[in-house]
């Protein structure tokens, strides 16, 4: 069998230390990531939002150390993949995944240093 090839541009680190707070049209979610890339994240939420969504994202990187500051970043997105998690015959939650749509260079940079730091 092929080994499959990575496709994503940027590495993907599973961090479920991040704070996220996502709102779109109707909707207002807290919750935390369950992996993340410069280019996206990955996160669990309590109701179905489709495919092609716009969010505003809300990402609270944890400082580098106990006592440091966390850093904010605010972000649009565009849910690209979700996914119903079924518990016992029915849905408990929805896995969705989120790109960063209109990242800035200095947006993605603080991505790419959390997650060097995480894989180091």
């Amino acid at each position: 069998m092929a080994e499959k090839k990575e496709r994503r541009r940027y590495p993907r680190i599973k961090d479920n230390n991040i704070g996220v707070k996502l709102s779109g049209e109707g909707f207002n979610a807290i919750t935390q990531s369950l992996d993340v890339s410069a280019s996206g994240i990955y996160c669990k939420v309590d109701r179905r939002v489709p495919i092609m969504t716009k969010v505003q994202v809300v990402v609270s990187l944890p400082g580098k150390g106990k006592s440091s500051t966390p850093t904010t970043l605010n972000l649009d997105g565009v849910v690209v993949r979700e996914h119903p998690v079924n518990k016992n015959g029915h849905v408990d939650h929805y896995d969705i995944a989120i790109f960063f749509n209109t990242l800035l260079p200095r947006e993605r940079d603080v991505l790419v240093r959390h997650i060097d730091r995480q894989l180091k």
